[in-house]
């Protein structure tokens, strides 16, 4: 991938004026073009999980949520793949408030209750790493989050300004979450399907305080990693 600079100003991200490009993804709507398909995805795995979230068929939620993430997980890595995308302004638009994600976040807790919680490392590069206690209703609250904002620069024409949020918080936050939800909802289905009963979890938690500091140590290294990367400001 090509450096694309990412720096933070007073009225959102602020990119090199150098790594600018007038170059823009098609606009128009044409099914075959990169990005309609990729919008398509991400706004069908939104739909999908706000749908699951109602309860209304609860024994097949854990298998419906690993199609859907199992999908979504295409689209990122084709981002992921791409060439880093450049939008047209030096500065993030504002797209207003974020959602409110508790509702969701607290409808998934209820409904995957008591498989909810899991056992993570946050980077499996990062030696000697400690697995960390996480929640699928928490990630996937947040990835909703984080597609949602892409969504709104897509929907109101902002294509490569939504194709490279999407890109980047894939990179840096959706792409890692979603991963390590799908992993855990593959393990659900596998004990399921081969009749093997889950061990207890030994007292894991996300609200132990040492897994959280664990967690928060680890997030700052792999953050750091990425921030100095090729979507975060240049090392001078």
């Amino acid at each position: 991938m090509s450096d694309t600079a990412v720096r933070k100003g007073s009225n959102g991200p602020r990119r090199d004026p150098s790594q600018l490009s007038a170059r823009d993804p098609k606009k128009s709507g044409d099914p075959d073009d990169f990005a309609v398909q990729i919008a398509d995805q991400i706004e069908s795995f939104i739909v999908a999980v706000r749908e699951v979230a109602k309860g209304d068929e609860p024994d097949s939620a854990v298998p419906f949520l690993l199609l859907e993430v199992s999908q979504l997980m295409l689209a990122g890595g084709r981002l992921g793949a791409h060439e880093d995308i450049v939008p047209d302004e030096r500065y993030e638009p504002d797209v207003g408030p974020e959602p409110d994600a508790d509702e969701l976040r607290e409808r998934l807790a209820a409904l995957l209750e008591p498989v909810d919680v899991y056992s993570e490392v946050f980077d499996p590069y990062v030696p000697r790493s400690m697995p960390v206690a996480c929640r699928i209703s928490d990630d996937l609250a947040d990835v909703v989050t984080d597609l949602s904002h892409g969504l709104a620069h897509y929907r109101e024409g902002r294509v490569s300004e939504a194709l490279w949020w999407w890109q980047f918080s894939y990179l840096s936050n959706w792409g890692p979450t979603a991963s390590a939800s799908l992993r855990a909802l593959q393990s659900l289905v596998a004990h399921v399907r081969l009749d093997s009963p889950l061990d207890e979890l030994d007292g894991l938690d996300t609200d132990d305080a040492v897994g959280e500091d664990q967690l928060a140590e680890e997030a700052g290294k792999v953050m750091a990693a990425e921030i100095g990367g090729p979507l975060g400001p240049r090392k001078r």
